[in-house]
């Protein structure tokens, strides 16, 4: 799909492309679920707007943006049709800026897009159940980047010193704790604080036990490990990164891979990152990774992809900046 495309120029287009993504078998009323296309007619020629429909069950008016992260928005459709094509086929994500630019919008209207469009990638992990399973391999590690906007308190209401150089370390950064199935997708999610109990409530919510894990040799997944099929580690600060074992490959590099395009999107790109949003940048890192190309996932069908997931997904300004952990 090009830039030049007639559903990125024409509202019209953008509105019949979007109800052909989230509408394939016709409209469905958002209001009470109605899908008898007998029982919604549309509006078409009787002086009001294009697309709108009617539903004779409810008795209320609705459009395609109707319960979507596009309701009441002012934006031309066409418009938030290239945001969200910019957003699903750049590998390191775009910027508020980059968009401000190209939509000819302001700067804080990109900025409030982009958070729209990053609430539309999240999945349903309850919906999609646990990853991995028998003969599958998880691989799971833990990152931090960035500093923490509210300090960590220690043991007996400590903070943290800072190291030599100036800087909080590790203990005063945010945390960031990732799972990738071999051949398959991943999930990154943001933590208040990494220990053995909170780093094993995400791994058994969301890797399958009957899975081989792999990890580093952090204490965290230990105990953790031995719920799962096989746990076999390998230790980086002796330098090992990867082990044979006869047909077997030890290492957690799928998921150190994922965490380097995360990191270099979140230091090249975005440049800052508050903490209360940080969950919805790894979102969006998650849905592309989750239909990269080596899946055989071309931008467009990326794009139309996340066009059917923008429904029940509502994102107002004046909660956007609540904060959310794993």
């Amino acid at each position: 799909m090009k830039l030049d495309s007639p559903i990125f120029t024409d509202k019209d287009a953008a509105r019949i492309h979007l109800e052909a993504q989230r509408w394939p078998n016709g409209p469905i009323c958002p209001h009470c679920a109605n899908s008898d296309q007998t029982r919604i007619t549309s509006m078409k020629g009787k002086a009001h707007r294009p697309g709108l429909y009617n539903c004779l069950e409810c008795r209320q008016q609705f459009t395609v943006t109707v319960g979507t992260v596009f309701e009441r928005s002012k934006i031309a459709l066409n418009k938030w049709l290239l945001a969200t094509f910019l957003m699903t086929s750049s590998k390191k994500g775009m910027s508020a800026h980059q968009l401000h630019r190209m939509l000819g919008v302001t700067y804080k209207t990109a900025w409030f897009m982009a958070h729209r469009i990053r609430e539309a990638m999240k999945e349903d992990v309850a919906s999609s159940g646990p990853m991995g399973g028998e003969g599958k391999t998880i691989e799971a590690d833990e990152t931090y980047i960035g500093k923490r906007e509210t300090p960590r308190k220690l043991a007996r209401g400590r903070i943290a010193n800072p190291t030599k150089s100036g800087k909080a370390g590790g203990a005063q950064k945010r945390i960031v704790v990732g799972l990738v199935e071999r051949g398959g997708k991943a999930r990154m999610f943001h933590l208040n604080d990494a220990t053995k109990e909170t780093v094993r409530d995400v791994l058994v919510r969301n890797a399958d036990r009957a899975s081989t894990l792999y990890t580093d040799s952090s204490r965290l997944y230990t105990r953790t490990g031995e719920e799962y099929a096989s746990h076999k580690t390998t230790n980086h600060a002796r330098g090992e990164y990867v082990r044979y074992e006869g047909a077997e490959v030890i290492h957690s590099n799928t998921i150190e891979s994922v965490f380097s395009v995360f990191k270099r999107g979140m230091i090249g790109v975005y440049q800052h990152c508050g903490e209360a949003h940080l969950h919805r940048y790894l979102a969006e890192f998650d849905f592309r990774y989750n239909r990269r190309t080596a899946l055989k996932v071309t931008d467009t069908e990326r794009h139309d992809d996340l066009l059917s997931m923008i429904g029940g997904k509502r994102l107002t300004y004046r909660r956007i900046g609540e904060a959310r952990y794993a």
